[in-house]
């Protein structure tokens, strides 16, 4: 297994956003608004390299080699995981979201998940609508948790690696 160095500032500086392309027009508005949110928070569009997969099932691998390359401050994974009548859903959202806990506990790399799974959704308007404005809110969020966590990793390990001569020392 590689290890990877723990400064956190030379190795792991970008943010990686991938994004399932199921209900694509969707789950776009979720990364349009976590661009412009984290781009408030100090972080500049250009720090964030953005990936495509074809559905919410493909993201936790993509996320584990991320994770794995060393290159990553945090992941970000967007999507959206439907209740198509005939196949449960949950349980896909499930598989999802339990990967991606174990790829950031695994790769110590922090995962934010905006993979929203709705009790129901139709293709109508009104849930369309609703969620082109959920996945708005859901991106900010996102944002928010992805800076906030990735400046307070950097100081967390900041901060052991200036007690850690002295804890060797004793």
């Amino acid at each position: 297994m590689q290890h990877h160095s723990t400064d956190i500032n030379s190795q792991r500086s970008r943010i990686a956003f991938i994004q399932s392309c199921w209900h694509k027009e969707i789950v776009d508005q979720c990364k349009i608004s976590f661009v412009a949110e984290i781009a408030k928070l100090g972080f500049a569009e250009s720090d964030i390299d953005f990936f495509e997969v074809p559905g919410a099932f493909e993201i936790p691998l993509h996320a584990k080699l991320l994770a794995k390359s060393g290159k990553y401050a945090g992941i970000v994974a967007s999507g959206l995981v439907v209740d198509g009548g005939i196949y449960r859903h949950d349980f896909v959202a499930q598989a999802v979201i339990t990967a991606l806990m174990e790829v950031q506990v695994a790769t110590e790399v922090p995962v934010f998940s905006a993979v929203l799974t709705p009790l129901h959704f139709h293709s109508h308007s009104e849930h369309q609508q609703f969620f082109h404005e959920h996945f708005v809110v859901k991106g900010q969020e996102a944002a928010r948790a992805c800076a906030d966590t990735v400046t307070k990793i950097r100081a967390l390990q900041a901060s052991l690696r200036d007690i850690a001569p002295v804890l060797n020392a004793a």
